[in-house]
């Protein structure tokens, strides 16, 4: 955030005064110098976009028409979607179970198997 305006930093003091002690604290701990509440939220749509500009939705069900419908569960269809859901919003825990999927998948190819 750029240096505020006085009537700017009084508007900023009105947010953090109503918020809630947990959000005050929250907001102290990451530094109230550097906590901007003016910022414009993310559109939704631009959240659940993935690198191709296609939804986490589109995607899955681009993956499901590969499968065999006899050969998946429910089960299978809901660990899809969520590494699907984490893949494609950048979530570091989905990112590594994906590398660790590939990884033993080519592990599994060496040894023949």
């Amino acid at each position: 955030m750029a240096t505020p305006t006085r009537d700017e930093e009084n508007k900023k003091k009105a947010v953090f005064d109503a918020m809630s002690a947990r959000g005050r604290k929250r907001v102290l701990d990451k530094g109230y110098e550097e906590w901007d509440p003016f910022l414009m939220p993310k559109d939704p749509l631009d959240i659940r976009m993935a690198q191709k500009r296609e939804t986490a939705l589109s995607l899955m069900r681009r993956f499901m028409q590969t499968c065999d419908s006899e050969a998946y569960s429910n089960a299978y269809g809901q660990g899809a979607w969520e590494v699907c859901m984490g893949i494609t919003g950048g979530d570091d825990r989905w990112r590594g179970i994906y590398d660790f999927s590939c990884w033993y998948r080519e592990f599994l190819k060496k040894d023949g198997l």
